[in-house]
């Protein structure tokens, strides 16, 4: 499984620095075929455990370093500080990692749900971080900053990216989801709009995300505005993979790391 193709990986200017190396990886660049062609990043999926290993390997080649550790996310709300390399197998149960060690790589992965890095040059700290809307509205991202924090981080320094996230025209939802908002806050219902359909809903997860961070008073936030659902050339889409009756989706890597 060798090719010349490199993968491409879409950057931030907040995060652009001499000591970090990150990305936001595209679906191009990877060896995975069919459903998944070709940067599929998700062990989850049903594809080939050798494509997705290949795909990694060239994720952590592209940032520099020998390893790329990602968590088993499960939509919580919880954040590990990560100060040496774990096995596949012994995966941690979580939506967020930090670190302040050199040479390890951090990623998350996504479909549609928010995918964002993190970092504080001057305390050398990094982080990143899965956030869909249970993860966005029950704390994942604070929880973050506040592990960054036990580093050594200062959050006013601390300047965050989110990568490819299903946009709002793209993420309609029902009246049970939008009560669920508005029984937490009632100042949620910005972030929906009316749908076509009746009590129906579109909602912004990327508007959400930064409203997080920026209550958090961050130094910096950078929403790309990459549509994971729209640009099926560049994304995958989980939301895209249900409406066609697809059996299976790829997954995004977002990653950084200390140098």
């Amino acid at each position: 499984m060798t090719s010349t193709i490199k993968p491409v990986a879409i950057r931030s200017h907040l995060l652009d620095g001499d000591s970090i190396a990150h990305g936001f990886f595209t679906r191009e660049g990877g060896v995975s075929q069919g459903l998944y062609a070709s940067l599929n990043g998700g062990v989850g999926s049903n594809d080939e455990a050798q494509a997705v290993a290949e795909n990694r390997r060239r994720m952590a080649e592209y940032l520099g370093v020998a390893t790329l550790l990602v968590p088993f996310q499960i939509h919580s709300a919880d954040a590990l500080i990560v100060d040496q390399p774990f096995s596949a197998e012994e995966r941690p149960r979580c939506d967020a990692v930090v670190t302040r060690t050199r040479g390890i790589g951090l990623g998350v992965t996504g479909a549609d749900c928010g995918i964002l890095l993190l970092a504080d040059e001057g305390a050398q700290v990094v982080g990143a971080a899965h956030a869909g809307w249970k993860g966005a509205l029950t704390g994942v991202l604070e929880a973050a900053l506040t592990a960054m924090e036990k580093l050594g981080a200062d959050r006013r320094n601390i300047k965050a990216a989110l990568g490819p996230t299903i946009g709002q025209k793209s993420y309609e939802v029902g009246p049970e989801f939008f009560e669920r908002f508005i029984a937490e806050d009632k100042d949620y219902a910005r972030f929906f709009i009316p749908s076509a359909r009746e009590k129906h809903f579109l909602f912004d997860l990327p508007g959400l995300i930064g409203f997080r961070l920026e209550r958090a008073r961050i130094g910096a936030f950078q929403n790309l505005a990459l549509d994971t659902y729209a640009d099926e050339a560049r994304f995958y889409s989980y939301r895209r993979s249900v409406h066609r009756s697809e059996k299976d989706y790829g997954r995004l890597v977002a990653a950084i790391a200390l140098l």
